[in-house]
């Protein structure tokens, strides 16, 4: 089941990419592997988070 559009998925993979970049270049901090969240949820295009505040930006 879907609850994210069209723009949601692209811009949650793109911060994603950019906060696991963190982990191997710049500051080279842990907290970038916090980046797996957003990149997952945008990938499957599913957020719980969503979900649980009852948001849904599927226009399907």
């Amino acid at each position: 089941m879907r609850n994210e559009g069209k723009i949601d998925p692209v811009l949650r993979v793109g911060l994603g990419v950019a906060l696991i970049a963190l982990v191997f270049v710049g500051p080279q901090t842990p907290w970038g592997w916090l980046g797996l969240v957003p990149l997952l949820t945008g990938l499957v295009g599913f957020c719980p988070l969503y979900r649980l505040v009852g948001v849904n930006s599927c226009k399907l």
